[in-house]
């Protein structure tokens, strides 16, 4: 049921993106009118003909969102009681939180902000971020004075590419709000399309800090099953198997090792460093959490080689398959990707590295990395070594005997493959 305050309220979502889209269309199933904007002319194009690149939304709910509307008109936001802001929050090469995709979103919206209106930021940032930053930024650019004439509210996204069970609907939502009426307001808002609830949390600056900190927790977990792959290897025994056996504990947490990539997970972390390394706090377990995760690349196409140089395979430009290149399984992401690592560590050792992953967008991939993905995995092709970076169902049904031959290494990353299959695994 709609609440009273929210049936009448003009929604625009900020970003059209992995979170933004599905968002958009989660409102509209209830006759909500909604403005879903985006700065790429190309992808509002693409979704008013019914596409979705992202696989996150099926033709069928684009078809169906009738009162959503498209457009990367900034004139189209003047008439809109709440924004929904949905931008990248990524990190520079230093590491260091780039917000200049959330800065010029709050000045676009400054410029149309209204009095009355709130405004509510998704993209996950650093406690503090939206009244410290974005705040002000509205402010400037609207003339108007925060907490009297606009108010603001956060509440982050819990998007999981690729993953078509856990969706805006059935995902608990964090909300808040600047001011107690706001907070209500606002919870009521997402109270409306998500039918498992909502947590009302009792600040700005604890809804940041729970969203960043939900990464946070899982990043240090991996790196800590990533850091017993290393020992293991050392010792000589197989850390899969290691962890089936300490997992028929009832609380023994199942986390797998892995490339650590993406635009949240391996991210995010540094949003929360950042910010306390600001306050004069130097983090000690996030940061060696983040340093072995982002370590994990160079190790694996490290035993690949010395694998290869075993089996007497290893030779300047001999022939290597990569498959998969996006950041996870069936998901044609591919923003910071850490397969990436493994690749241009397997080229400094001068060998000839193929990739093929039918899922990522091969324009995508030349102009983001550089490289040219096999449109189809030759027939009759034998590499010297295969590496199994992405578990995407689409492998599990391919022949690996018409690519590899005995002496081929079969590294596979993710596990996934019976262990009498592969030479080794992470």
């Amino acid at each position: 049921m709609i609440h009273s305050t929210i049936k009448d309220k003009r929604i625009a979502i900020i970003g059209l993106g992995y979170v933004g889209l599905p968002l958009a269309v989660e409102f509209s199933k209830y006759q909500l009118d909604v403005t879903g904007f985006d700065i790429n002319k190309e992808r509002v194009n693409e979704l008013s003909s019914g596409i979705d690149k992202t696989l996150e939304v099926s033709k069928e709910e684009l078809a169906n969102a009738s009162t959503l509307h498209y457009t990367s008109d900034i004139d189209a936001l003047e008439k809109i009681d709440i924004y929904i802001i949905t931008v990248p929050t990524p990190i520079d090469e230093y590491k260091t939180p780039d917000l200049t995709p959330l800065r010029k979103a709050s000045e676009m919206v400054g410029k149309a902000l209204g009095k009355g209106d709130i405004v509510i930021y998704e993209s996950t940032v650093f406690p503090g971020c939206t009244e410290e930053v974005c705040v002000p930024v509205l402010e400037k650019y609207s003339g108007l004075v925060f907490n009297k004439d606009f108010y603001c509210g956060y509440s982050p996204e819990r998007i999981n590419p690729g993953d078509h069970v856990h969706r805006v609907h059935n995902i608990k939502k964090v909300t808040s709000g600047s001011t107690e009426e706001v907070a209500e307001l606002i919870d009521q808002l997402y109270a409306t399309i998500v039918q498992v609830g909502t947590h009302k949390a009792s600040s700005i600056k604890v809804a940041e800090a729970a969203k960043v900190i939900e990464n946070a927790q899982r990043d240090l977990n991996i790196a800590f099953v990533n850091e017993l792959s290393l020992i293991f290897d050392r010792i000589g025994i197989d850390t899969i198997e290691v962890l089936e056996a300490a997992g028929t504990k009832w609380n023994f947490l199942g986390f797998r090792p892995g490339l650590v990539g993406g635009h949240c997970i391996g991210v995010d972390p540094y949003y929360l460093t950042y910010k306390a390394e600001s306050l004069g706090y130097h983090p000690q377990v996030i940061l060696s959490g983040r340093r072995i995760n982002d370590n994990m690349g160079v190790f694996i196409a490290n035993k690949v080689v010395k694998l290869m140089m075993k089996k007497g395979t290893l030779k300047e430009g001999a022939k290597v398959l990569v498959t998969g290149i996006t950041f996870k399984e069936d998901c044609p992401d591919i923003r910071n990707s850490r397969v990436i690592d493994v690749i241009r560590e397997l080229e400094g050792f001068g060998l000839n590295v193929e990739v093929f992953d039918p899922y990522a967008n091969p324009a995508e991939v030349k102009e983001e990395y550089d490289i040219d993905l096999l449109k189809e995995l030759p027939i009759n092709n034998q590499y010297a070594a295969i590496v199994m970076a992405v578990a995407h169902q689409a492998f599990n049904e391919l022949n690996w005997d018409k690519y590899a031959s005995e002496n081929t290494v079969i590294y596979d990353v993710k596990g996934k493959l019976e262990r009498h299959l592969v030479t080794d695994r992470l």
